[in-house]
């Protein structure tokens, strides 16, 4: 089998596919197509596979290929070397992951001298052979008969030996591989804390003396833990059990020297064997068990991270609406912007209704002067400080609108990102005679109309919805962050006509240059009449065009299909369907009853397939269709504005903010998101939060536990009666955790403990 049909297996195994459907999207990646285009028009390439399947294809590819030039190098260094044989070919041939071909290679690799090189250089190699061979002799009688000036008695020629054993110990990929297997089993993983670090540490203090199985550990706790060792706050361990775990990793070892009988010989050997496992080996395998930790820990996170930014940027958006964007504020007062329906800035104001000016009616009459003038459908409330204020200070203003007058909606809106946006020299391009914390407030706006258009411009890693998001790998969070944008914005699909250039950087097969090109044409032509005028973009080439045009969308223009999800390719057949129908496209587009007669099959040709005439019968029905879902806003409390007005068993509506492994975090209105523990999300076992809430749901909660000195608020999704019983328990999935001191706190239990981690998280 050559080597692109085994990583094509291999991969296929991996995500529930045929290596036919991997070797087709492979080929197709690597002639430059964008994962959303294969994923949306090359459905019969590929057999169908989804965005998420083709994201981890691509991602396993790029592993799989540098694994693959790995083997040829070493296969090739060792051949160099005149050390190939066909056992260690079939071996290297055989390793299935990066570490195993280390491991192989490690006897062979180039090293520094070493203890054993000099012990070899100075003749003791054939001790060590005769000690192995002859067990029933005295290995110090066998020493004495390799003493020399280099070697001048018995002890210095058996440690001469041993350096020999150890190194070829350290070095056979056998052994490393079978210790690694029995430490992931059987491993703990240990915090201790570092005396006299107690207040310098107090947020980590679950963790003074902590202890549990290394691969049980949920990966919000290891990137805690791992943090506080950072911060040297506490010592990390990774070892088995101290009273049988040590014996059975050195009885590993000394079965790796064959079988030991009681000589002289056999008990030096597994005192060689102990030796080696205290010194070297038990070293190793801690790194090695530390590294793949952290590994696995950053790659839960990002997946987080990644699937709590989706779900915001998939937020419903509340569409093309004059709104008035607050950012509040209180000593620096709260800045004002209204916008228009296309999000164009119209006005601007700051106000100072709180101390120290408490300019509480020129406040309000400046919101009535602006609501009236400018006509406001919503208005954008910033969830900052000083928020519940403001939205008492607008509950005010808009009683007091003249009779009649129909009220703005009023919601709150995270400001997560906005400053940063603010600051940004793509906000100073866009408003640069704005001062930066209006812009704040424009960005607030318009994240209320349309989340995805305006939360692009935000940097991901700056939107708050992570779990430890800046203690990961920054390259991968980057690369996952961006292809979530990128997955996102052309699910939805964007107007070519009045996207921003940061919008548009993410349609599949533009970018940063080509989005700004656009919109340099479209500055200097005016609106774009149809799909294929953006061919007379500069630099925008056929390969571009076919990747981008079918995530573009033109209202009104002179070619029906350019509103909607049809890619310009797939035209005529289109029409095809629009001609058996007997009407005119215009007609037909929406009208999905003049559909019903058409069968698919009748238009399948050698170009088209089966599921892309679905498709277009799917965009003809609802032309342009937004996935996201309905917008609606949830209402806080009256009286509720400070944790203090929190009291255990209030019913309460608020909003998911973000979902971790351990809970979601949700905010009722009260300057600090209170945390819903994954077992209080429902009356059933959750082994996955986003099983139950995702980011930006309206969820009705009730106040279970209320911290006011450590600003932690516990809530459930529970029933009454469901909420007083013991939580639910997993069905034979886990066996209990085993910790030394530290309560649970990413299972399902242990509430008070998953909120302190929460709030460290935060």
């Amino acid at each position: 089998m050559d080597t692109a049909a085994r990583i094509a297996r291999t991969i296929a195994g991996e995500i529930n596919a045929t290596p036919a459907q991997v070797s087709a999207a492979a080929e197709l990646l690597d002639g430059g197509a964008t994962v959303p285009f294969v994923a949306r028009y090359r459905k019969e390439a590929t057999g169908g596979l989804d965005d998420t399947q083709l994201r981890t294809l691509a991602e396993r590819l790029a592993y799989l290929r540098e694994m693959e030039a790995r083997r040829a190098a070493i296969l090739n260094s060792i051949k160099d070397q005149g050390k190939l044989t066909d056992d260690l070919a079939r071996a290297i041939a055989g390793a299935e992951t990066k570490a195993a071909l280390e491991d192989i290679y490690l006897p062979f690799k180039p090293k520094r001298r070493t203890k054993a090189m000099i012990a070899r250089e100075n003749g003791l190699e054939p001790l060590l052979r005769a000690i192995q061979d002859k067990r029933a002799a005295d290995p110090l009688t066998l020493a004495a008969g390799y003493l020399s000036g280099a070697v001048p008695d018995t002890k210095a020629a058996l440690d001469g030996a041993r350096d020999i054993l150890v190194e070829e110990l350290s070095e056979n990929a056998s052994l490393l591989g079978n210790l690694r297997d029995f430490m992931r089993n059987e491993a703990f993983i240990a915090a201790r804390l570092i005396a006299g670090k107690e207040q310098a540490g107090a947020k980590f203090s679950d963790y003074f003396d902590h202890r549990e199985k290394w691969s049980a550990i949920p990966g919000h706790r290891a990137l805690a833990i791992l943090r506080a060792a950072k911060e040297e706050i506490v010592t990390i361990d990774i070892s088995p059990d101290p009273e049988t775990g040590a014996q059975r990793a050195e009885g590993i070892v000394a079965r790796a020297l064959g079988t030991l009988g009681s000589g002289p010989g056999d008990q030096w050997l597994r005192q060689v064997a102990g030796w080696t496992w205290r010194v070297r080996l038990s070293n190793t395998m801690y790194i090695d068990l530390l590294t793949e930790l952290r590994k696995r820990a950053h790659d839960e996170a990002i997946r987080v991270f990644g699937r709590n930014l989706r779900d915001l940027l998939l937020a419903a958006p509340a569409g093309a609406r004059v709104t008035l964007g607050i950012d509040p504020g209180i000593r620096t007062g709260c800045k004002i912007a209204v916008v228009d329906a296309t999000g164009k800035l119209l006005d601007t104001a700051t106000i100072y209704p709180f101390q120290p000016k408490n300019d509480l009616r020129g406040a309000e009459a400046t919101l009535l002067t602006l609501i009236a003038r400018h006509g406001a459908d919503l208005i954008a409330i910033g969830n900052g400080t000083a928020s519940r204020e403001t939205e008492r200070l607008v509950a005010e203003v808009l009683k007091r609108l003249p009779k009649g007058a129909k009220a703005p909606t009023k919601v709150i809106v995270s400001e997560a990102g906005a400053s940063v946006y603010s600051a940004s020299e793509l906000a100073a391009k866009e408003f640069p005679g704005l001062d930066v914390s209006l812009r704040g407030a424009v960005s607030i706006a318009r994240r209320l109309q349309d989340p995805l258009a305006e939360l692009v411009k935000v940097p991901p890693e700056s939107i708050g919805v992570g779990q430890y998001q800046h203690d990961v790998d920054q390259r991968q969070l980057a690369k996952t962050l961006e292809a979530v944008v990128e997955d996102a914005v052309n699910a939805v699909g964007v107007d070519l006509n009045t996207a921003s250039a940061p919008l548009l950087a993410h349609v599949a097969g533009l970018g940063p240059s080509l989005a700004q090109n656009i919109v340099a044409w479209r500055d200097e032509n005016g609106a774009f009449p149809s799909r294929a005028a953006l061919k007379k973009v500069a630099g925008l080439g056929p390969r571009a065009f076919e990747q981008c045009a079918g995530f573009l969308r033109i209202a009104g223009g002179k070619e029906p299909l350019d509103a909607s999800a049809v890619h310009p390719e797939a035209y005529g057949v289109a029409r095809k369907i629009v001609a058996a129908c007997g009407r005119d496209i215009r007609a037909i587009m929406g009208d999905g009853a003049a559909l019903k007669s058409v069968r698919a099959e009748q238009f399948v040709d050698e170009h088209f397939g089966l599921p892309t005439i679905r498709d277009i019968l799917s965009e003809l029905e609802k032309p342009g269709r937004d996935p996201r879902p309905s917008f609606v806003t949830a209402s806080f409390a009256e009286g509720v504005n400070e944790i203090t007005d929190l009291k255990p068993g209030m019913m309460l509506e608020g909003t998911v903010t973000n979902v971790a492994a351990f809970g979601a975090f949700v905010d009722i209105g009260v300057h600090q998101d209170g945390l819903v523990h994954v077992s209080q999300l429902a009356n059933r076992f959750v082994k996955d939060p986003n099983e139950v809430v995702k980011v930006g749901d309206v969820v009705r909660v009730r106040v279970t536990e209320v911290d006011v000195p450590r600003k932690r608020i516990g809530l459930t999704m529970r029933s009454d009666a469901e909420a007083a019983k013991p939580a639910p328990k997993a069905q034979g999935k886990a066996g209990p955790r085993q910790a030394s001191s530290a309560p649970e706190t990413g299972g399902q239990g242990g509430f008070g403990a998953a909120l302190a981690e929460a709030m460290r998280r935060k």
